[in-house]
């Protein structure tokens, strides 16, 4: 310290070279700010803190089954190469928490990532997020209770949350989160916006069923039902009891115009006076974007020449004349997998002549089952319908039209509005396949028409909200 004189005042020198401070000799307590903020958290000064922003952790593999519960801070490496994953996010944020993600092995569009959002938004929608392409990175930062969860890294990613499929066209019913349009004639079934994978996705399902056929004339065959096509994909549209026919894959939509055919009934024939044949008219097919199913096959007819049931999507049954009983038709014609439908049955077998008492014909082909053949007295029954819960309650469709008989009362139609066969008698004509359910229509009693056959319909559901 050094001391020296203006006229007669003292004057003192108390700087301090820094050379001359011992280390530690000021403390943290003699300064005004003793502390820092890194990344939110206050560190006091002398301390030591790390300055990266994620915490990266080990690449986890996903099994399908476990998840992961995200930690603020934390960044993590996902490979679903084998499995998918969920990531579930913390259930009490912060503003600022960070949460980072990244697809670790480029397989995030083959097997999805979830984020859930545990209780609160992500980008402002009450939904969790699916990430379904590959080499996605993301950074989340939690804004508050309305936004939640924001983006504020978005590579190589597409789909954030749900896009639910929207459409018009039909009768449109609901069951649950599930839409359901219901075509009763020809139309159109118009998307605007097809679903991605969180919102059930941009496949629909379907129930397209074709016209059922006419009965035969005169001891003619039952009509065969119009050919019965089905899907059912849970993700797509729900749980609800199918058919046996149905099958997992359905139409992949995009946002356009799809006409919808629905095919009409065959014609029952009225006698060889009036019609160049005595089978009953074939169905009309009825069709939705790829799948088409077949109209029924017309039942057999019974004037010289003896005319036997035509194939179908359900086949005719056989009709039976003075001198010899007619085949029944193919169903399943042209064939799909699952079959849309099944052979008519055989009128009576028995050598020529056949006696007056046992002129009876051939049930038509149903979708759930085989015309019956006939046999002694008894005409055949119509083959069964196919039962389906697709419109939120089950109903039973394409049922056979009955066989005509001489010497019976008239015989029931299949299951599912099939038309019963005419009784023995000019006063007997076949009943007619039930509308909308693509039923066939029953074979005329001796010298009478034989029913027409129902008209077809198409339906279709998809996940709405």
């Amino acid at each position: 310290m050094a001391i020296s004189k203006i006229g007669s005042k003292a004057l003192v020198d108390c700087s301090v070279a820094s050379a001359d401070l011992e280390d530690g000799s000021i403390t943290n307590a003699k300064l005004a700010n003793s502390s820092i903020t890194v990344n939110g958290t206050s560190v006091s000064l002398g301390a030591s803190a790390s300055l990266v922003d994620i915490s990266w952790q080990s690449v986890i593999t996903a099994d399908g089954s476990t998840a992961t519960s995200a930690v603020a801070g934390n960044g993590y490496f996902i490979d679903t190469t084998s499995n998918t994953h969920t990531v579930t996010l913390p259930a009490s944020p912060s503003i600022g928490d960070k949460i980072a993600i990244k697809d670790y092995a480029a397989t995030f569009g083959t097997n999805n990532l979830t984020i859930g959002r545990n209780g609160n938004n992500i980008q402002g929608n009450a939904n969790d997020s699916l990430i379904s392409t590959n080499r996605a990175s993301i950074i989340l930062v939690y804004s508050d209770a309305t936004k939640g969860w924001l983006y504020t890294v978005e590579s190589n990613v597409t789909n954030f949350g749900p896009t639910y499929t929207s459409a018009t066209g039909g009768t449109i019913t609901t069951s649950g989160d599930y839409k359901i349009h219901t075509f009763t004639g020809d139309g159109c079934f118009l998307v605007s916006t097809a679903g991605n994978l969180a919102g059930g996705g941009d496949t629909v399902d379907y129930l397209v069923i074709a016209g059922g056929a006419g009965g035969g004339y005169s001891r003619g065959g039952g009509g065969g039902a119009g050919g019965f096509r089905e899907s059912h994909s849970t993700p797509v549209s729900g749980c609800y009891t199918a058919s046996p026919l149905s099958t997992p894959t359905g139409v992949t939509i995009t946002a356009s115009l799809y006409p919808i055919t629905v095919g009409g009934g065959g014609a029952a024939s009225i006698g060889p006076s009036t019609s160049p044949s005595t089978q009953g008219g074939a169905g009309s097919n009825s069709v939705f974007s790829t799948i088409s199913s077949a109209g029924g096959g017309g039942g057999g007819g019974t004037y010289v020449p003896l005319q036997p049931g035509n194939n179908g999507g359900s086949g005719g049954g056989g009709g039976i004349g003075n001198c010899g009983s007619g085949l029944a038709g193919s169903g399943n014609t042209p064939p799909t997998s699952p079959p849309q439908g099944n052979d008519g049955g055989r009128a009576n077998e028995q050598s020529a002549p056949i006696s007056p008492g046992n002129r009876n014909a051939g049930g038509g082909g149903g979708a759930a089952g085989a015309g019956v053949v006939a046999g002694g007295c008894n005409a055949g029954n119509g083959g069964p319908g196919a039962t389906t819960s697709i419109s939120a309650s089950p109903v039973t469709r394409a049922g056979g039209g009955a066989g005509g008989t001489q010497c019976r009362p008239s015989k029931p139609g299949g299951a599912g509005g099939g038309g019963s066969g005419g009784a023995g008698g000019s006063c007997a004509p076949g009943g007619c396949g039930t509308a909308n359910t693509g039923s066939g229509g029953g074979g005329g009693g001796d010298n009478s028409s034989g029913g027409a056959g129902g008209k077809g319909i198409v339906i279709i559901r998809y996940k709405y909200q």
